[in-house]
């Protein structure tokens, strides 16, 4: 074999227009872009470069440069590139609602709609029977008050939003009760006090961390107070010696004193889950109470697309409407599109316990999860063998999202411990799969629970694991 010098080798590295003329090539440009495609083969060319003269010996085979391995590198190079950057992964952490994997999955029929109206114009703002201009609120204002019982509804884009536009279109320069044990933090440490801050409110904080009483709330009303708010303690719970006041007495005595009572419910659940062990206030029941404005998020327990819900007395909801806030904070076609959608399946319950996903994984049997996981077990040990431990093992899932923190589901997950890899680098092998999944660690094993995890990805589960594990070996 003969040997070609280092200068050789370099003087030799086709130029960037004659790989650009390589059929492979073309067909990549087709279906990226010209542009693209250039910049990533001068990149390519560059690091080719840069390997050959960082290494130590001056003389090289023949064969260098191999031009396959460059055009290789190009299209391999280029996909990665163009790959978008959110895409889809699987969840089988057994978290329902984990926001780090983007919250609630939504219904077919919701994604059915969001494509149909993110490909096409659509009547947004627009009345149909008269031509003129329309309101987007008017596509799931009466959903939301036949669902719910509310007089009014409007949507913003997220919870967090709505508390903000309650709180500045009813309280702005004026005071705001809350109790001291209803404080809370959601996720990116924002706050109520700073949400409430931005708002225009001073808040006035009443009771103690665990008690508070109808009296403290008596006694902090004045000529200043413009709400009492009551915010659900969704993400996390306070237990033993506690004591707060119910929606029933906290309505008679701001109605007593002419102030309205707002409910920031947070996860906000429509359905009476209690049939199956799960206890959560519905928006009904507080609006039933005679809460006068209540916010709910629409990607948590609700089942539908990130969104900031917010129900109640119609002269109150005519208010935020109006607010020069609410421009800065409404939703767009597609949320609307799979709220809506999303929504219709709650005027038949059965339809909504088994085509919302995040209704049918919180109420699915243990019977029908145990299944899953043989059938998953069974599909990874018949083509690992003895390369790993596998089993099948009860366990427990969690609600997530910030919802029904103290709740343990029973499920059944797939244990696996690698005999080639440590379970921490299985774990991240796993993430680097082409379609990344996501399990979790205990008692060094890594866990694949079933309940989050789809019936169609079954297969790509298996497919990784043994993907994992034989590539480990090799």
């Amino acid at each position: 074999m003969g040997l070609k010098s280092k200068q050789e080798v370099l003087s030799q590295i086709p130029q960037v227009e004659l790989i650009l003329r390589t059929p492979s090539i073309q067909a990549l440009i087709e279906e990226y872009s010209h542009q693209v495609v250039t910049d990533t083969i001068r990149q390519v060319l560059a690091m080719f470069r840069r390997e050959i003269l960082s290494q130590q010996t001056d003389w090289f085979p023949e064969e260098m440069p191999d031009r396959q391995e460059i055009l290789q590198r190009v299209k391999a190079m280029t996909k990665q590139k163009m790959q978008p950057s959110l895409h889809g992964v699987i969840n089988a952490t057994g978290i329902i609602l984990h926001t780090n994997l983007g919250r609630a999955l939504l219904p077919k029929s919701a994604c059915r709609q969001v494509l149909e109206v993110a490909s096409r114009y659509s009547n947004l703002e627009i009345d149909e029977k008269t031509g003129i201009r329309g309101s987007r609120y008017d596509h799931v204002n009466q959903l939301l008050c036949q669902i719910t019982g509310a007089e009014d509804a409007m949507v913003v884009n997220n919870n967090a939003a709505a508390v903000l536009l309650v709180l500045a279109a009813m309280g702005c320069g004026k005071e705001v009760i809350v109790s001291r044990g209803q404080m809370i933090e959601i996720g990116g440490s924002f706050r109520i006090p700073e949400v409430m801050e931005q708002s225009g409110c001073h808040l006035v904080e009443i009771g103690a961390t665990n008690k508070t009483h109808a009296k403290d709330y008596e006694k902090a009303i004045g000529v200043e107070t413009a709400i009492l708010l009551k915010a659900h303690t969704s993400n996390y719970r306070i237990v033993g010696f506690t004591e707060e006041v119910s929606n029933t007495e906290l309505v008679e005595l701001g109605h007593a004193h002419d102030l309205p009572i707002v409910e920031d419910l947070g996860s906000g659940i429509l359905l009476d889950l209690s049939a199956y062990g799960l206890t959560e206030p519905t928006v009904q029941s507080s609006l039933q109470a005679g809460i006068d404005v209540v916010t709910i998020s629409g990607d948590k327990l609700l089942g539908g697309p990130q969104a900031g819900i917010i129900l109640g007395k119609q002269k109150y909801i005519a208010l935020m409407k109006q607010h020069p806030l609410n421009r800065a904070l409404r939703i767009d076609k597609m949320t609307l599109a799979g709220l809506e959608a999303t929504l219709k399946l709650y005027l038949d319950e059965k339809k909504a316990l088994t085509e919302i996903p995040v209704l049918r994984m919180l109420t699915v049997n243990k019977e029908e999860l145990q299944q899953k996981a043989d059938k998953l077990w069974l599909d990874i040990t018949m083509r690992v063998g003895g390369k790993a431990f596998v089993r099948v093992q009860e366990d427990v899932s969690a609600v997530g999202g910030g919802s029904m923190p103290l709740v343990q589901l029973p499920t059944y997950v797939i244990a696996i411990v690698p005999r080639d890899l440590s379970v921490v680098e299985f774990e991240e092998a796993m993430r680097g799969f082409e379609t990344p999944i996501f399990g979790r660690i205990a008692k060094d094993q890594y866990l694949l629970d079933v309940r989050t995890i789809q019936d169609d990805e079954l297969t790509r589960v298996a497919d990784g694991v043994v993907q994992m594990i034989n590539s480990a070996i090799a």
